[in-house]
């Protein structure tokens, strides 16, 4: 987690906070080759790898959490499959399904991925994103807590890793 872990003031400081983490990561891997971002690290994963997984999951918040869409929907997986999935599961799905996917078919999702993700938030109010996401939740956490898990923290988190890789 973040050291700035709270939730943002207003949906300004919400974006401002998405494009810092967002330009920090487009930094780490600007000037790379593809040959580059294809070298997997000590645990199998590429630079490549890393942002196709921000791209899944990125959509999943989108498409399930913003947009109401079942999450094996959204993460293009077979309902009865993804029902016996946990995390790691899921993970290992992205990864055998993007691996061998070019750099830039990668590159390009992540860009497009962002893009939506920024228009749709562009079109919700802060009273939206403060709205208890499942209303069954006794915890009643806001659905911007899924946003900000799937955007700034979750390139915060891939930033270590890609930084890792490149400063090998």
């Amino acid at each position: 987690m973040s050291a700035e872990s709270s939730i943002p003031n207003d949906k300004a400081d919400l974006l401002v906070r998405i494009h810092r983490e967002w330009s920090a990561l487009l930094r780490a891997i600007e000037g790379l080759t593809p040959e580059q971002m294809s070298v997997p690290d000590a645990g199998g994963w590429s630079i490549k790898d890393n942002l196709a997984h921000l791209t899944a999951w990125e959509q999943l918040m989108l498409l399930h959490y913003l947009q109401g869409r079942p999450p094996h929907e959204a993460m293009q997986i077979e309902a009865a499959t993804f029902e016996r999935l946990d995390e790691n599961g899921t993970n290992a799905i992205l990864f055998e399904r993007n691996r061998n996917r070019s750099v830039a078919y990668v590159l390009d999702g992540l860009r497009r991925s962002h893009e939506q993700v920024l228009a749709f938030l562009g079109q919700m109010s802060f009273s939206d994103l403060m709205k208890p996401r499942f209303l069954d939740d006794p915890q009643a956490r806001p659905v911007i807590n899924w946003v900000i898990g799937n955007t700034y923290e979750h390139y915060q988190e891939h930033l270590h890793n890609i930084q890792a890789i490149v400063d090998k």
